[in-house]
């Protein structure tokens, strides 16, 4: 019996494919790769380029970049506001188009974060080496530019020949619905290859359907981890973004209704609790909050809910100091589950905090326990009260008094994005979550250049949502890039531009590691060499408004206040720049973070630095 087939290029059956592939997950559906960033080059202008402009925008949606790395991070901001159940490809040429990938990809995997990488690549066939833009190694004549994508994929092929597409594909989308394996995937398409036309089987092209489970925990590890909660005097959940992934937020809210355990949060989990709940004690570690931080070191369990456990939450292993602390890791991941020698239960984030919350029907902390951490909760409040406040509404804004700012403009649903320099610490600590989706930091990678396509992002997946990217100015040299399609595809990303000339956040722990700021001003030249002149005469609004997106400057915190409000009621990108006041306003650090610093130094500065440096490792320890 014969079989149909279709005859198709293979670039043309990729994107065929794609299109008719989705995610489930408690009886909804999703597209799985809902569009496709481009910018073409000879990789892949008549191979994938040609297959878009075929399939069409119903089939297949296009999205055009113009920069590489930005387009990966547009897609990472599309997955995480659609809970990782729909996700972006994004291709490229070869060469220079196809090594911008790394960094996004880096970032997608590290955050677990599914995204579609389509690089172009050399000729499978050889037929003249070498290309424009091949590099020739001298020992591994297979090897190309795109493999510097294999350590950042959570999958990586090459397809050489037609019929590897196949089981290639359906690879890739099983690793790209997969909670627990998700992250960047990379099929390499050597150019010749892509415009290859071959028979495909028709089933190829039926709609196909990857169910998103959600696992039960197992009953032995339940029985063990209700054992573990019972027996605790002082447990804390650290909530990651695996509460939110799951959509696991009401669940866990429902557990510490129940039980009263207190709720700290990383970088990707805050909001998991809202910022009022009597529970959330906000930020944890390095810059979290001083009752976080204050009820983690006297913590007997630490209840970890999809969460890595990076340094930044465990303050380079220096913040849990209970003699007899022990770990309960709820995670979808057995790889993360394990960290800290924790006990375990691998299971979805919801249906975990379920399970827990059944176990737990007639248990909750000591009434002494919750009194304490919500006084701390009460303190703590009036400590971001006095870092929002601003006395004089003439004056230039403190960078805390913009974030007061702009938390008295935003509304429940509207989105808040960052990821690098001195905002997160700041964001973490006093930024007040109203809804899950509110908090949009990428810190696993905390990449520079994030913030702005990630907006672009955001408003593709929930289309009428307000959305903030912050960032300073060293972020915005970065990558400002992706401001011209913003304004090309009428979106209304709204940038808040914090003007303090430099690096703040790098010069900061320069000073404490002993570098003494060095190299981290945006500053002319002295006669000395070093970079300590004037202030560097750098326009930024100009160089925004003249990317198309309209522009308002604020001078005081009056002016600040009135162009935060019209650039939330305007239809157009906007960005309301404004130049801040340095003096430090934020709360100090309430935990340690390791950087070291040089052992043996002539300057007094980093003398000092090491010291104190020894003295914070020596409260290190390691949870075994």
């Amino acid at each position: 019996m014969s079989r149909s087939t279709r005859r198709l290029t293979v670039a043309q059956a990729l994107v065929r494919f794609l299109s008719v592939q989705y995610t489930e997950r408690d009886g909804a559906r999703h597209r799985l790769i809902a569009g496709t960033w481009g910018i073409f080059g000879h990789g892949n202008v008549a191979g994938v380029g040609q297959a878009l402009l075929e399939a069409g925008e119903d089939a297949m949606p296009f999205h055009q970049g113009r920069n590489e790395q930005a387009m990966v991070h547009a897609a990472v901001g599309y997955a995480r506001r659609r809970n990782r159940l729909s996700a972006q490809a994004v291709t490229t040429s070869i060469g220079p188009g196809a090594t911008n990938l790394v960094t996004g990809a880096a970032l997608a995997t590290i955050n677990r974060l599914p995204v579609l990488l389509l690089p172009g690549d050399y000729f499978a066939t050889r037929p003249a080496e070498p290309l424009l833009q091949q590099l020739e190694h001298p020992v591994e004549a297979d090897v190309s530019v795109n493999d510097t994508l294999r350590p950042v994929s959570r999958r990586f092929d090459r397809i050489t020949r037609p019929d590897m597409l196949i089981p290639s594909a359906l690879g890739a989308m099983r690793v790209l619905a997969d909670p627990a394996e998700t992250g960047a995937v990379t099929l390499a398409l050597p150019q010749d290859v892509q415009a290859e036309a071959y028979d495909w089987p028709e089933e190829f092209f039926a709609e196909r359907i990857w169910h998103v489970r959600r696992p039960a925990p197992d009953p032995v590890e339940l029985a063990e981890a209700v054992r573990a909660v019972r027996a605790a005097e002082r447990p804390l959940i650290v909530a990651g973004g695996g509460v939110h992934h799951s959509g696991a937020e009401e669940a866990l809210r429902a557990l510490v209704d129940a039980t009263g355990i207190p709720v700290a949060a990383t970088q990707a989990g805050k909001g998991s609790l809202r910022h009022d709940h009597p529970a959330d004690l906000g930020g944890i570690g390095h810059t979290g909050t001083a009752v976080c931080d204050e009820i983690a070191r006297t913590a007997d369990l630490v209840i970890g809910v999809g969460t890595r456990h990076s340094d930044f939450t465990t303050a380079s292993g220096t913040l849990f100091r209970h003699p007899g602390v022990r770990f309960l890791n709820l995670n979808i991941a057995a790889f993360d589950a394990h960290k800290l020698a924790a006990r375990t239960l691998v299971a979805d984030a919801r249906a975990g905090l379920e399970a827990l919350t059944e176990g737990l029907s007639d248990h909750r902390v000591g009434e002494a326990y919750e009194a304490e951490y919500r006084a701390g909760k009460e303190r703590w409040e009036r400590v971001v009260e006095a870092a929002f406040r601003a006395d004089d509404e003439n004056a230039a804004p403190t960078q805390t008094q913009v974030l007061g700012a702009l938390d008295a403009v935003v509304g429940d649903d509207d989105v808040v994005i960052n990821a690098a320099g001195s905002l997160p610490g700041d964001l973490h600590k006093l930024w007040r979550a109203r809804s899950p989706h509110q908090y949009h930091l990428e810190y696993g990678y905390s990449c520079m250049g994030y913030e702005i396509p990630a907006g672009i992002g955001v408003q593709q997946a929930a289309p009428g949502t307000v959305v903030w990217s912050l960032v300073g100015d060293g972020t915005y040299l970065m990558m400002p890039t992706e401001i011209v399609t913003a304004v090309q595809e009428r979106l209304p990303v709204n940038l808040v531009l914090v003007q303090n000339h430099g690096y703040a956040s790098i010069g900061g722990l320069s000073e404490e590691t002993g570098g003494e700021r060095f190299g981290t001003a945006y500053r002319y030249r002295a006669a000395d060499g070093t970079f300590t002149g004037a202030p560097l005469p750098v326009d930024l609004a100009a160089n925004v408004a003249s990317l198309g997106m309209d522009v308002v400057r604020a001078r005081t915190v009056r002016e600040l206040r009135e162009a935060l409000a019209a650039a939330r009621a305007s239809d157009r990108p906007t960005c309301v720049h404004v130049e801040t006041d340095p003096t430090p306003t934020a709360p100090p650090a309430e935990a340690w973070w390791d950087v070291p610093v040089a052992e043996v130094a002539s300057r007094e500065a980093a003398r000092t630095a090491r010291e104190r440096y020894d003295r914070h490792i020596a409260g290190r320890r390691r949870h075994l």
